[in-house]
């Protein structure tokens, strides 16, 4: 699907299922550059990040993301990891599919290098509230998933009239988390797997259920740059998972489509770059 071609089919298959695939939205040198930034953070060239290991010239860039899962906000730390969450390929469709007006609040590079855990099923809504339904994610593969490196799964339709479902304690050793999101009316046999080739792009809605698996393989990382947008027109009542006083517009966003209609209230500078830990506990049910 070229993107500047997107057309009312697509747009309806998104509103139906609640993903979208833009096959080879990015380009292979497009997406080098993202790898290439990606070794440049872990190294800690574009800033001090804590928890970060301690790496030298002679250590291979192998050895240097191995250790990693995550990293959150690197927009904030790389101009080039910004230019790409906000690129016109992607603001493109998401005035498709949200409206004309598109505000960005979260980004995320995931390396998740081999062995490392997937993420239980979630709906990102729950993390990250709108008050129009109208969060999308973005899901840029630079690493070809694979089933085998802990593509994405999703279930197709569970995003429509789906409230924000409960989640309960999770003992296994497939995710980074200790909860699971309740999955009813469906279950695990209705989902299916999202394997796409690097350069291709996965828009998801914010209801939409979805997990990852563990990356089973042993020298293959699962890279990709994931980032959060929601319409211009809706307030943003997020405490960042109990970081920040809850209000009811946070503003730490910026645009990538459109106009921003609270210009007016400002932009402030609240989240930071952090690693993903290993295991992440349980948000509080409020």
């Amino acid at each position: 699907m070229d993107y500047q071609g997107i057309n009312s089919d697509n747009v309806s298959f998104y509103h139906e299922n609640g993903y979208l695939i833009a096959e080879s939205l990015f380009d292979a040198n497009e997406i080098i550059e993202i790898k290439n930034e990606a070794v440049e953070i872990f190294r800690g060239n574009r800033g001090d990040i804590d928890g970060l290991v301690k790496t030298n010239e002679n250590t291979s860039d192998y050895n240097v993301l191995k250790n990693y899962i995550a990293i959150h906000f690197p927009h904030k730390i790389s101009t080039k990891i910004h230019d790409f969450v906000a690129h016109p390929k992607v603001s493109a469709i998401l005035s498709m599919l949200i409206g004309e007006n598109v505000k960005c609040m979260q980004s995320m590079l995931f390396v998740k290098a081999p062995g490392k855990p997937g993420q239980s099923w979630h709906q990102d809504e729950y993390y990250i509230p709108t008050r129009d339904r109208s969060l999308t994610g973005v899901w840029i593969a630079v690493d070809d998933a694979t089933i085998e490196n802990g593509c994405l799964w999703v279930i197709p339709g569970s995003h429509k009239n789906m409230p924000i479902k409960r989640r309960r304690a999770y003992y296994g050793n497939e995710y980074a988390d200790v909860d699971v999101c309740d999955l009813d009316p469906f279950s695990e046999r209705d989902a299916i797997p999202v394997e796409v080739k690097k350069g291709s792009v996965v828009f998801f809605n914010g209801y939409l259920f979805h997990s990852s698996l563990r990356n089973k393989t042993k020298e293959n990382f699962r890279t990709a740059l994931v980032s959060h947008y929601m319409s211009g027109e809706s307030l943003l009542p997020w405490d960042w998972d109990g970081r920040l006083e809850l209000k009811d517009d946070m503003r730490d966003i910026f645009m990538v489509s459109g106009k921003d209609p609270y210009e007016h209230k400002g932009i402030k500078n609240l989240t930071y770059p952090y690693l993903r830990p290993e295991i992440v506990e349980i948000k509080k049910e409020s």
